[in-house]
């Protein structure tokens, strides 16, 4: 089967803006590409509704807390009007002082409606260190909230 490269560059250009979304707190701009019947399951297992989590999203960067975030090892597949979207972000936080590195992978579900894509799940899994995709995978990367 053949992908259309058109549909993988949408995607990744949504991806990219999930992304920067997040580090922006930039609730609008991701609520536009979220389907009305979104939910996401964090690493604990917690399901989240579309409302919550776009509360969460407001606030959910911050760039004195989260000094480093990239995204990085991006995987793209599409299965007619349904695409995976996968991806990691390698982040590091910096709490009381002490620094924390860590990676978490995602696939967020698209489906098209209509000429869009609209993401209606987001699912994320912590990753061990032995499983970090390496850096010369980065695909977009951050320094205290601003793109490098």
């Amino acid at each position: 089967m053949q992908i259309n490269s058109a549909v993988v560059q949408t995607l990744s250009a949504l991806n990219k803006r999930f992304i920067h979304n997040f580090v922006t707190n930039d609730v609008a701009s991701h609520d536009a590409i979220l389907h009305p019947g979104f939910r996401a399951i964090y690493s604990a297992g917690n399901h989240v509704d579309r409302v919550s989590y776009l509360k969460y999203w407001a606030t959910g960067f911050d760039p004195e807390v989260i000094t480093y975030w990239d995204m990085r090892d991006q995987h793209i597949n599409v299965y007619g009007d349904v695409a995976l979207v996968g991806a990691a972000n390698r982040w590091t936080r910096v709490r009381d002082g002490e620094e924390t590195l860590g990676m978490t992978c995602y696939t967020d579900t698209y489906i098209r409606v209509g000429e869009n894509w609209l993401c209606i799940l987001a699912q994320l899994t912590p990753v061990a260190s032995e499983n970090y995709p390496p850096d010369d995978t980065i695909v977009v990367k951050y320094l205290r909230g601003v793109l490098q």
